[in-house]
């Protein structure tokens, strides 16, 4: 099967405090890379790959985005809003849209910049058995500042390991902001609390012996979470015209 995947969740209800005085006025996932919002970047780049619908949760200054995104029609797109009075957290936040969602999607982080081709993504888990859900991972000693899969030859999570470490893996594969998922698992996550992808949804779904899968690739991605990190991906911008 190569159907196209056409919706998208794009987690954004972070405070962004390390970004701050960036942050004061407006969310993370508003900060302007070569003046356009980060949110931006990443619809037009879902959009390439035949993506019409988004999911957005929100919570900390949540008109800007809604004022400034509107309901995606300058996009070609449908916009879906969640608002949460409470942060439920990364797994918490796709909850939200469980009663409105398709049956399979692409999530992502809202404080990072993803150029990923979702179209070769889409065409390997396809290829995957019976897969429940499929996450971008680099297989790395580098690793102290993020959450760990160890996998097998076909990339199949075996054991996640929560950050922070405190040893080694033979085979670790650094667990990265871009998933496709299908909406089963969200049966695996508890209604009206904050619960997390990488430290509580995915181990659970392991160990249940559903099939989860890594998907390495090259295209660029990075996380925004401190200033310097911020500088990097506009300079890369600068010099990676899309």
């Amino acid at each position: 099967m190569t159907d196209k995947i056409k919706q998208a969740v794009i987690l954004s209800a972070g405070l962004g405090t390390r970004l701050r005085p960036m942050t004061d006025t407006i969310p993370k996932p508003m900060i302007p890379l070569l003046g356009k919002p980060m949110l931006e970047w990443n619809i037009e780049q879902f959009r390439r790959h035949g993506v019409e619908e988004f999911f957005i949760n929100l919570h900390y200054l949540p008109d800007v985005i809604k004022n400034y995104l509107g309901d995606g029609s300058k996009w070609g797109v449908k916009i879906n809003y969640n608002f949460e009075s409470e942060i439920m957290g990364t797994a918490g936040g796709v909850k939200g849209f469980e009663k409105i969602i398709g049956d399979i999607f692409y999530l992502i982080y809202g404080d990072m910049i993803s150029l990923v081709d979702y179209s070769k993504m889409a065409e390997n888990f396809w290829a995957k058995q019976n897969p429940i859900g499929m996450q971008r991972t680099k297989k790395t000693d580098d690793y102290a500042d993020a959450d760990v899969a160890e996998v097998d030859g076909n990339l199949k999570f075996i054991k996640i390991h929560p950050k922070p470490h405190t040893e080694k893996y033979s085979i670790a594969h650094r667990m990265r902001g871009v998933f496709i998922l299908k909406k089963e698992i969200l049966s695996y996550i508890p209604e009206n609390q904050p619960y997390e992808l990488g430290k509580q949804l995915l181990p659970v779904v392991v160990d249940a012996g559903k099939n989860f899968y890594g998907y390495e690739c090259s295209e660029y991605s990075k996380g925004i979470d401190t200033i310097d990190k911020y500088k990097e991906v506009e300079e890369h911008l600068k010099t990676h015209p899309i």
